[in-house]
């Protein structure tokens, strides 16, 4: 049985031809031998077993293949806490943390949530779990991605209901906060993202039509009569959609605040009635 330098020695140079990075090599052998990357360091002189060989080589097959290290791994970190993920949800991403620190800030105590296209679950999870005062309801169209979120929701022992809906559709009574990260990438915009995304990801959670908007704009046309009075939408929105949510905003009557990236660029959006 090799030892775990030459693992590791023989996985960065088939990964490197690949663009396979040494961290994601270092990450998938740890997983496999079932330790910390830092483990390897001081203990690479040991050998390494013919199970957690295997299941290294297949890991990194996959990752020279070009799939996602979140889906390989089955897990990513959000708002500091462990999400279970694969191919059914999107991986969760560090601008949607912005989404949900604008909702903890702004949401009044005991208000009524609810989570348009929860996927992983990352955003109605993290709110019940930040604000246990708030009553929190998880939608989604795909019933695949309901038992990723529900998976989630348990092994994190939150309570959040989860039902199945296209939108708000399915929903009954008002909300006071209507929260979502809706699918916005613009399908002329599809060439532009990394290959990984467009292979592995579900495009059902990412393309939304022409310029972006076709599921946004449905939402808020919901959102009118769904709304409670005082409440407020929070979407994240594409690097370029500012400009074309303010005339949508202009047109059905909504007020609109952009909030900022860490880039600067325009990402989240709260609406209110006016």
């Amino acid at each position: 049985m090799p030892m775990i330098r030459e693992a590791r020695a023989s996985a960065r140079a088939r990964g490197a031809s690949k663009g396979v990075s040494p961290r994601d090599i270092d990450l998938l052998l740890a997983d496999a031998i079932g330790r910390e990357p830092v483990w390897l360091l001081a203990h690479d002189d040991e050998s390494i077993g013919e199970d957690a060989l295997g299941a290294f080589d297949a890991a990194l097959e996959r990752r020279i293949a070009g799939e996602p290290m979140q889906y390989i791994r089955g897990r990513c970190e959000f708002y500091g806490r462990e999400y279970r993920v694969d191919s059914r949800v999107l991986i969760p991403r560090p601008e949607t943390e912005l989404l949900v620190e604008r909702v903890i800030r702004n949401a009044a105590r005991g208000a009524r949530v609810v989570d348009v296209g929860t996927g992983s679950g990352c955003i109605a999870i993290t709110l019940a779990a930040e604000r246990p005062d708030l009553r929190v309801v998880a939608v989604d169209t795909a019933l695949s991605a309901l038992a990723v979120a529900r998976a989630n929701a348990v092994r994190l022992g939150t309570n959040v209901v989860f039902a199945g809906s296209d939108l708000l559709s399915a929903c009954h009574g008002h909300f006071d906060i209507i929260v979502s990260n809706p699918p916005y990438v613009a399908e002329r915009d599809r060439s532009r993202l990394q290959r990984e995304v467009v292979a592995w990801e579900p495009h059902a959670a990412l393309f939304a039509g022409f310029d972006g908007m076709s599921v946004i704009e449905r939402l808020l046309a919901e959102a009118t009569s769904r709304l409670a009075r005082g409440g407020f939408v929070a979407l994240e929105i594409g690097w370029d959609q500012g400009e074309l949510l303010r005339r949508l905003a202009v047109a059905g009557r909504w007020q609109l605040e952009l909030h900022p990236d860490l880039a600067g660029i325009p990402r989240i959006a709260m609406l209110g009635r006016i």
